[in-house]
C-alpha cells in the first residue's frame, strides 16, 4: 500500500467514526406547551379576633392588683 491510499483509508474511516458517535448522540428538545398552565387556588382563610376579649381580660386584671 501507498502512503496517499493509508491517508485516504484513515480519513474514511475518520469520518465514518465521526458520523457514527454524532448519530448516538442524545437530542434533547425543549417546546413549549399548547395548553395553558392552571393553578386551581381553593383557600379557605378563617380567623378570629379576640382583640376586645384581651382588651376586657386586661382591665379586669388591672382594676384587681392582688388577684395573682
Amino acid at each position: 500500500m501507498n502512503r496517499r491510499t493509508v491517508v485516504g483509508a484513515m480519513a474514511l474511516l475518520s469520518l465514518t467514526a465521526g458520523t457514527l458517535i454524532a448519530g448516538c448522540s442524545p437530542t434533547v428538545k425543549i417546546e413549549a406547551s399548547d395548553k395553558p398552565i392552571v393553578i386551581n387556588m381553593n383557600i379557605k382563610i378563617d380567623h378570629e379576633i379576640r382583640v376586645r376579649v384581651d382588651r376586657e381580660l386586661d382591665t379586669l386584671l388591672d382594676s384587681k392588683k392582688g388577684l395573682f
